[in-house]
């Protein structure tokens, strides 16, 4: 693998393999920010109005929601595995492509040493990696 920014230069095959491993904060305190598509999105999905979503699953801080946590795992992890897949928020449906994992030394150490979904599905290229990135640094 190639050092630097652009490690990934070549591509970076990537397929969640459902584990719920990126679900977990591995003993740090996990934040997912919540858009407010993705307060809809989960809202429907749970068969309950925004407000409710937002009431039992979100707190406001500074502006921002984000998932309300009871402990230091994601609460719709479920024996495991996301029980909102299909409506996971953004922040998830983007991960392993974020800016604080695309460095080389941090890809290897926290994501593709125990990320069972690097190295296998389709090969996001590095302009589809760019993108997410883009994508992630304008909502942050």
């Amino acid at each position: 693998m190639s050092k630097g920014r652009r490690f990934y230069q070549d591509g970076i095959r990537f397929e969640c393999q459902g584990e719920g491993k990126c679900c977990i904060s591995r003993g740090r305190y996990g934040y997912v920010y919540l858009s407010f598509n993705d307060r809809r999105r989960l809202a429907v999905h749970l068969g309950i109005t925004n407000a409710e979503f937002a009431s039992t699953y979100a707190n406001k801080v500074d502006g921002l929601y984000e998932l309300k946590y009871t402990g230091k795992d994601c609460p719709f992890l479920k024996r495991g595995r996301c029980d909102v897949y299909d409506a996971r928020p953004g922040q998830c449906r983007t991960w392993p492509f974020w800016p604080e994992n695309m460095n080389s030394v941090v890809w290897e150490r926290d994501v593709a040493s125990w990320c069972p979904g690097v190295g296998r599905g389709r090969l996001y290229t590095a302009d589809e990696i760019e993108d997410i990135l883009k994508t992630k640094r304008s909502i942050s």
